[in-house]
């Protein structure tokens, strides 16, 4: 496959599936950007927010986004909903911190698409709507990404 950017390219996609139907949607609008833009892509699931950021350290560790490596960019993927604990704020500030930290310090485009809201219905709303909805927000986010990286000269050639 090849990217709308003019080169070969793949992206990661990191979901955190704990509520799934918003999850679903959120990939659903991500798939609809990545399939219109001729973007291959794989799916991880994790199950939380928290473990996002691990698995995509992980894939770095292991090379997955080195030259030649396989992916160009990740899109992550998942829902955070307030509870009555102070939970919810470790967890968005942990995960978006970290998230942003590793796509920062390793030069990977990063499109987010983990919600952070105060209810499910909010969640929905933001999920759903396909390529308008927030993952497909995250994936044009990446592909802008990617393309910025190539017009730098730090992306692949």
């Amino acid at each position: 496959m090849e990217l709308h950017t003019g080169g070969p390219g793949r992206v990661l996609i990191i979901e955190a599936p704990y509520y799934l139907e918003i999850t679903e949607a959120l990939i659903a609008g991500a798939k609809e950007v990545l399939d219109g833009a001729e973007v291959a892509f794989d799916r991880v699931a994790v199950p939380g927010a928290l473990e996002i950021p691990q698995a995509f350290v992980q894939a770095f560790a292991a090379g997955r986004f080195d030259p030649a490596g396989d992916y160009t960019g990740v899109i992550v993927a998942g829902c955070v909903i307030r509870g009555e604990t102070s939970h919810y704020d470790i967890v968005c500030n942990m995960t978006n911190h970290w998230l942003m930290d590793t796509a920062i310090k390793h030069r990977i485009p990063l499109g987010n698409a983990v919600l952070t809201v105060d209810t499910e219905a909010q969640a929905l709303a933001r999920a759903r709507g396909g390529a308008a909805g927030k993952g497909g927000d995250a994936a044009r986010a990446c592909l802008r990404l990617i393309r910025t990286a190539r017009d730098f000269g730090v992306g692949r050639p």
